[in-house]
């Protein structure tokens, strides 16, 4: 590297680090195809991101000092490596998804092209659920959050360091203190929000950090503690060899490496999505990691296994190769309506190589070395730019219904119950909140239904049987997703919701009676299950559940418990899809795996009303037989997520239970 060169310079090329990637890359790939036999393959990312901070610090670092450093520069370097292969991956997304998916999927990725194009993938994904979760398979852009958190980084980080420089402030001191900062706000916020956790850049910086720590000293103090390494080397050599020790000084350097290396092994063994992750188990990668890179290219691993050609080649596609590996995985997990056979995930992982092969040969290198500098540069973010708008648009069309591959489902519409306002009856407090609707409202209001996103599920149930089989059953239902309706359960806006709720109750003598309906099997087990937050503990809901039904009973009120539906089915599975790998019918419930999700739930539940004297209303009875439950019928989906009833699911509830709901109402 030259000294006096106009232009911003760029490290010495290590080997080794384009192995290192290999490593990181392959390791992502092989958790997210092969998730049985590489369960924590997914610290690969936070190899990424030791290695980014520790390359992108070095340019800052020796550009700074050497008077070369522009901004115009370092970006337009950062937006000809990273968006073509970008870009790519996002144009095909939406090319196949334009044939492959439903409304509400093409909606998904359309805001899921818009939040990559951003660099917010993160944060959009952050609102939505955990890595972990089961729905995290069917986002083609997951894998985005990644480059979301690593492009912040790099909007932030130089700002910071020049401005540092310019101020003669210690950049060691700065870089270690917010290290330190991000570290600490990562391990106590892990048990309090893991999601939060994983997706925020704040506590995934002091990864990035790390790397900038050692380019600081691998450029200002390169040869600092020199004679003890000295020291050190020839200890060991003495420990290990039988000969006095050369002069090559490798031995330190190679154990070193050696013991990075075994770190990273113990976390792809060691690490897996049931430990709360990122927390103190990051330092694992994040310290295997940094030793590796301290080590250097002398470093026998390093040297004989990270720098061999297979190692540098799949570390010079790493990035395209990440980009699209996942894509791939996911849309076939969307299209087979089930976890895809191992030999489709093999192809998927074969073709993700190629791919990404193709990509940086014929798109990434030509734009990274071709002359044009500028015109590249606009033209790529024009570009990035069309793109995000396009993805925004389908998002906010709706997923674009009018397309074929929406046209096929016909009636086999799983759409949730209504959207009317329940604002009405509630005030105030449930402005800004997300409510279950409100249905039929006048002042001869007689029953009410309340609970949480499932009660919302049985308005259709409501609504239907008020119309065409009781005429007589005016009643309203509301309340909010996540919230049980019990007293003195969950957050304070849940303890508002259910107040309010009680007091409009208390205050309405023409209420009959009062139903409540949620997922017990969540807020009974404690389990935090990723779309309920807020689980309280079995105990907290037994004494609010028993609570409740007091209260409600010393009003003068009826009583009527609904029970939990049967959950576990894929309702898109009974759609036949115009791009599909193969033919078959797997549209099916087992009762045995409805069972399985139900829980033990009703052990408790079911004896405690029939000793209070409190009905209840089992939808099992109606939608399941011995060996299977229901789910379709006449091309209508009864289920809308395959956790709540669609409006159909609603409908033939209605029509099969109705009389003897009408006999638990008269009781």
């Amino acid at each position: 590297m030259t000294t006096t060169s106009k232009y911003l310079s760029h490290p010495k090329y290590r080997r080794d680090i384009d192995g290192l990637r290999a490593v990181a890359v392959l390791s992502v790939v092989a958790f997210h195809a092969f998730p049985d036999w590489m369960k924590g393959g997914f610290i690969g990312v936070d190899i990424f991101f030791v290695i980014s901070g520790f390359l992108i610090s070095t340019i800052i670092f020796e550009n700074l000092d050497r008077g070369t450093f522009t901004f115009f520069e370092f970006y337009a370097r950062r937006i000809k490596r990273i968006f073509p292969a970008l870009l790519l991956v996002l144009i095909a997304s939406f090319v196949f998804g334009w044939f492959a998916l439903l409304a509400d999927e093409y909606k998904q990725l359309g805001k899921h092209i818009a939040a990559g194009a951003g660099f917010v993938s993160n944060l959009v994904l952050w609102s939505e659920a955990g890595y972990f979760d089961n729905s995290a398979e069917t986002k083609p852009l997951l894998h985005l959050w990644s480059l979301g958190i690593e492009e912040q980084f790099y909007i932030v980080w130089p700002f910071f360091l020049w401005f540092a420089w310019k101020k003669k402030f210690n950049l060691l001191t700065l870089t270690v203190i917010l290290t330190l900062i991000s570290f600490t706000l990562n391990l106590k916020g892990i048990s309090e929000n893991s999601v939060a956790i994983f997706y925020s850049p704040q506590t995934r910086f002091w990864e990035l950090l790390s790397g900038s720590i050692l380019a600081w000293f691998a450029i200002y103090k390169k040869n600092a503690f020199t004679s003890y390494k000295l020291m050190i080397n020839d200890l060991l050599f003495k420990i290990f060899y039988k000969e006095d020790p050369e002069t090559d000084n490798k031995t330190l350097s190679s154990i070193t490496s050696f013991v990075g290396s075994l770190l990273l092994v113990y976390g792809c063994w060691r690490i897996t999505k049931e430990v709360s992750f990122p927390g103190k188990w990051a330092v694992i990668p994040v310290a295997g990691s940094a030793l590796i890179i301290l080590a250097g290219p002398k470093a026998w691993i390093n040297h004989t296994i990270l720098s061999n050609k297979v190692a540098v080649w799949f570390g010079l596609i790493s990035f395209p190769l990440y980009l699209w590996h996942w894509p791939l995985l996911s849309f076939a997990r969307i299209i087979e309506s089930e976890v895809p056979s191992y030999n489709i995930r093999i192809a998927a992982a074969v073709l993700s190589i190629v791919l990404a092969w193709l990509t940086y040969n014929l798109v990434e290198r030509p734009i990274l070395l071709g002359k044009g500098e500028k015109t590249k540069v606009t033209t790529l973010v024009v570009l990035m730019a069309v793109v995000g708008f396009i993805g925004y648009s389908a998002f906010e069309r709706d997923g674009l219904r009018f397309r074929d591959a929406e046209k096929t489902v016909k009636i086999n519409r799983f759409d949730v119950p209504y959207k009317e306002s329940c604002e009405e009856i509630t005030g105030e407090v449930y402005r800004d909140d997300w409510c279950n609707r409100g249905l039929k409202i006048d002042d001869a209001v007689s029953y009410v239904m309340l609970g949480d996103s499932h009660s919302n599920a049985y308005s259709t149930m409501l609504k239907s049987y008020s119309e065409s089989i009781y005429n007589s059953f005016s009643f309203v239902q509301f309340g909010r997703g996540q919230c049980p309706s019990l007293l003195d359960y969950g957050p304070s806006y849940c303890k508002l919701i259910t107040f309010k709720s009680y007091e409009y109750i208390k205050n309405n003598s023409k209420i009959k009676t009062v139903i409540l309906s949620s997922y017990w099997p969540a807020y009974y087990n404690g389990k935090d299950f990723y779309w309920i937050k807020h689980i309280e503990s079995k105990d907290a809901f037994i004494v609010s559940f028993e609570k409740t039904i007091k209260a409600y009973k010393d009003l003068g009120k009826n009583v009527i418990v609904f029970l939990a539906p049967p959950v576990g089915s894929n309702p898109k599975s009974c759609v036949v899809r115009p791009v599909r790998l193969k033919d078959r019918n797997i549209c099916n419930l087992t009762k045995s795996k409805a069972l399985k999700n139900d829980g033990d739930y009703r052990s408790y539940l079911v004896p405690f009303l029939d000793s209070v004297g409190v009905r209840y209303f089992d939808p099992f009875k109606y939608f399941c037989d011995e060996l299977e439950c229901k789910i379709i019928e006449n091309g209508k989906i009864f289920s809308a997520d395959g956790f709540h009833m669609s409006i159909f699911g609603g409908e033939f509830l209605a029509r099969v239970g109705g009389e003897d709901f009408r006999k638990l109402l008269s009781y």
